[in-house]
């Protein structure tokens, strides 16, 4: 199996699962079950339904992924593969709140729509029925220990997540912001999610041990190398790969990796701190900043940061191998390499 193949077996069941948590359950309320469904890509504005842009879906196709790597049956992970997804989608409608973001996925963000009081408890629903999901892991033959296993797994990346967060929301305010601040902050606020989601899949299969650190690892590795990347293309990518403006990200003063290193850098450190504490920026500052992240070889650096995450990523699996590698062992090794080489 194929990559590809795995994708369009799994990401169907895992969409029949999310949409089955997220059915209408008082009717008196049924109006915030659609704006979640809205978020989702499944209505429109007008909440009449609809199919738009609803991401990769790579968070919970990992935690089946894994499952099936350690030996376990992938159609037992799918409630816990519909909470991850549900969980980052609850984080991207409040993120949208924190940053202010009127758009997500080309359409307008829920608060934007319905307002922030709304999106907020939306969001808040969207959490609640994450935790849910777990408990159906039960309903598919897990075992109450392995279940108890994986919401702790669970509820500790939770608490991951909302740190990453912070951390984001707090380097806004300063210009200090070291190299060792930025990879903590993407541990919490995107590696968190696949390292559960590495280590949930495993732990519903039966892994233990150094296996399933092996597997946390992988997914930890894995989620660094994708921010990194994410970090290149959004200053450098194909506008019309990326569907959005390779200026964004400059243009709202985001610290991604190119900007702390710049940031950093003995040369041109002062010259960027300097514009960065300027006022906001317009496009006619871009080529100044792009001059200095060239200067200090931001670039080269954090493409050289993907290639060490994917080998950590790859030594993980290595280690699993030498214990046994089963037939979805290439699949976590294709989508690795897939998402570090993406171009949107």
């Amino acid at each position: 199996m194929k990559l590809a193949e795995a994708t369009s077996t799994f990401i169907p069941r895992i969409e029949d699962e999310l949409r089955s948590l997220l059915e209408v359950r008082t009717p008196s309320a049924a109006r915030h079950y659609e704006i979640m469904q809205y978020h989702m890509g499944w209505r429109d504005p007008e909440l009449k339904p609809a199919q738009a842009s609803s991401g990769k879906r790579i968070r919970p196709l990992l935690c089946v992924l894994a499952c099936m790597d350690a030996g376990g049956d992938p159609s037992q992970a799918l409630p816990a593969a519909a909470g991850i997804e549900l969980l980052h989608n609850f984080s991207l409608v409040h993120d949208d709140i924190e940053d202010n973001s009127s758009t997500r996925r080309h359409r307008p963000t829920a608060w934007s729509l319905w307002g922030v009081p709304i999106a907020c408890n939306v969001g808040d629903g969207m959490f609640s029925l994450a935790h849910l999901a777990f408990f159906r892991l039960l309903d598919r033959g897990v075992s109450q220990r392995a279940v108890l296993s994986a919401v702790k797994s669970f509820v500790e990346m939770n608490l991951a997540l909302t740190e990453g967060q912070y951390q984001d929301m707090s380097f806004e305010e300063r210009l200090q912001v070291s190299v060792k601040d930025y990879y903590a902050m993407i541990s919490g606020k995107t590696g968190a999610l696949l390292a559960a989601a590495s280590e949930i899949g495993a732990i519903i299969a039966g892994a233990t041990g150094d296996s399933l650190r092996n597997y946390r690892e992988y997914g930890a590795a894995l989620g660094r190398a994708f921010q990194l990347q994410d970090d290149i293309l959004g200053i450098w990518g194909d506008e019309q790969e990326t569907g959005k403006s390779t200026a964004n990200d400059i243009l709202s003063k985001k610290k991604t990796l190119p900007v702390v290193i710049a940031l950093n850098h003995p040369d041109v450190g002062r010259r960027m701190r300097t514009l960065y504490a300027g006022p906001r920026f317009e496009p006619d500052d871009v080529p100044a900043v792009l001059s200095l992240l060239d200067l200090a070889g931001a670039r080269q650096a954090t493409e050289q940061a993907v290639k060490e995450a994917t080998a950590r990523g790859h030594a993980a699996l290595q280690r699993l191998d030498e214990v046994g590698a089963s037939s979805a062992h290439e699949l976590l090794i294709e989508l690795l390499n897939t998402l570090v080489s993406r171009r949107s």
